[in-house]
């Protein structure tokens, strides 16, 4: 499959939407975060209306449904989405990150046409990389493929994956080679439906933070997947695809980090003017002042990161050290922003009648999921050695 970027909407079109996501967002989903805390998931009326409104299908080509986003347009709406309760992006980011770049780069035109249409239909989908004994060495990768006759049998077990508990659909990474073999090819990726026969689940995982956003072990016990559903029709681009995937999974993640800084700082900063010490607010006292504007100087420099990784994308540059390095960026940068939001709340920053408290929670998964701070790092370093090779 082509990696033509698409084309996006016309300007005006997407304004008018990005204007209406925003109304939402502040009119709907930021009221609503209550309700998802207690409950530990989304409302099921909140999830029909972001289908309705196509938010499941942003990424999807329109032939198949969706909206035809092109990267800036996607991690722009990903990026005010992220304003509210990080469930929210996390309910849409598999489908329209991941999942879908994944088949668009590597899937069949039937693998396209059948399991893109169910995506951008609002099915929910996780993605099956991470196991026990392995994340990014997929050197490690224990879960095996086997072929017997027009069926692969699946056993293995994934672990950290989000949305699992909600899932219809998966994209799920297998060895179907015993030996690890150049460039990753002994990993392979099969499309699943997770109502299959010997698919089941762990227990959610209790977590530090992101409540309604749900993790799950998928437990894979002779799972017979039939060999259309092997990606790409060929064995060994599994990894490949899930790699690719990542790029779009990075930006996505970053422009959380983004959102929850902005909306984080907001706070603080009507803290500040509401509360009073030595008769005075303190946002009149410098050292508070310098906490507001480090904090405001680095969510500049992570939107500025964003939109340029963006117009890169859009112009069907390769970005993986792009992404990388906005990913790292705004996840650190988000980590320093919350917790400098908690400093400036004192005593009242630690207790969970404050959202403050929640933010800190919050802010820390987004250094360690798509890939740490320190896989980053080699990513980037990785990029700057190639380009520096290929230079002479």
């Amino acid at each position: 499959m082509s990696s033509t970027p698409l084309p996006g909407l016309d300007d005006e079109s997407f304004a008018a939407f990005l204007d209406q996501l925003r109304r939402y967002v502040d009119e709907r989903l930021i009221p609503a975060e209550g309700e998802v805390l207690r409950a530990n998931r989304v409302p099921q009326a909140i999830l029909d209306e972001m289908r309705d409104m196509g938010l499941f299908g942003m990424t999807t080509p329109e032939e198949h449904g969706g909206a035809g986003f092109s990267t800036s347009q996607y991690i722009r709406a990903m990026h005010a989405l992220s304003r509210a309760a990080p469930a929210y992006r996390t309910m849409l980011s598999i489908n329209t990150g991941m999942f879908t770049t994944a088949l668009r780069r590597g899937g069949t035109a039937e693998q396209q046409a059948h399991w893109l249409a169910r995506g951008a239909g609002g099915e929910i989908a996780c993605f099956g990389l991470t196991e026990p004994d392995s994340g990014s060495d997929s050197a490690a990768l224990k879960c095996r493929a086997v072929r017997t006759g027009d069926h692969y049998v699946l056993n293995g077990t994934k672990r950290y994956i989000t949305n699992a508990p909600f899932a219809s659909m998966g994209l799920i990474m297998a060895r179907t080679s015993a030996e690890n073999l150049p460039r990753n090819q002994h990993v392979s990726a099969f499309l699943i439906d997770m109502d299959t026969p010997g698919v089941s689940l762990g227990t959610p995982d209790a977590k530090m933070g992101q409540a309604g956003a749900q993790i799950a072990d998928v437990i894979l016990e002779d799972v017979r997947v039939p060999v259309a559903n092997l990606l790409g029709g060929e064995e060994g681009k599994g990894f490949s695809a899930a790699m690719q995937a990542l790029d779009s999974g990075r930006l996505s993640v970053g422009a959380a980090g983004l959102g929850l800084a902005e909306r984080a700082l907001e706070t603080a900063l009507r803290y500040a003017h509401d509360r009073k010490a030595f008769g005075t607010a303190i946002v009149e006292f410098q050292l508070i002042q310098a906490m507001l504007a480090d904090s405001q100087a680095e969510i500049y420099a992570a939107q500025c990161m964003m939109l340029d990784a963006c117009r890169r994308a859009d112009t069907g540059q390769r970005i993986t050290m792009e992404a990388a390095a906005f990913k790292m960026f705004a996840t650190e940068m988000c980590g320093r922003v919350v917790d400098r939001v908690v400093q400036i709340h004192g005593g009242a920053g630690y207790l969970a009648e404050y959202d403050a408290e929640r933010f800190f929670r919050d802010a820390r998964i987004l250094r360690i999921y798509e890939g740490t701070t320190q896989i980053q790092q080699l990513v980037i370093a990785k990029a700057m050695m190639r380009e520096f090779a290929e230079r002479g």
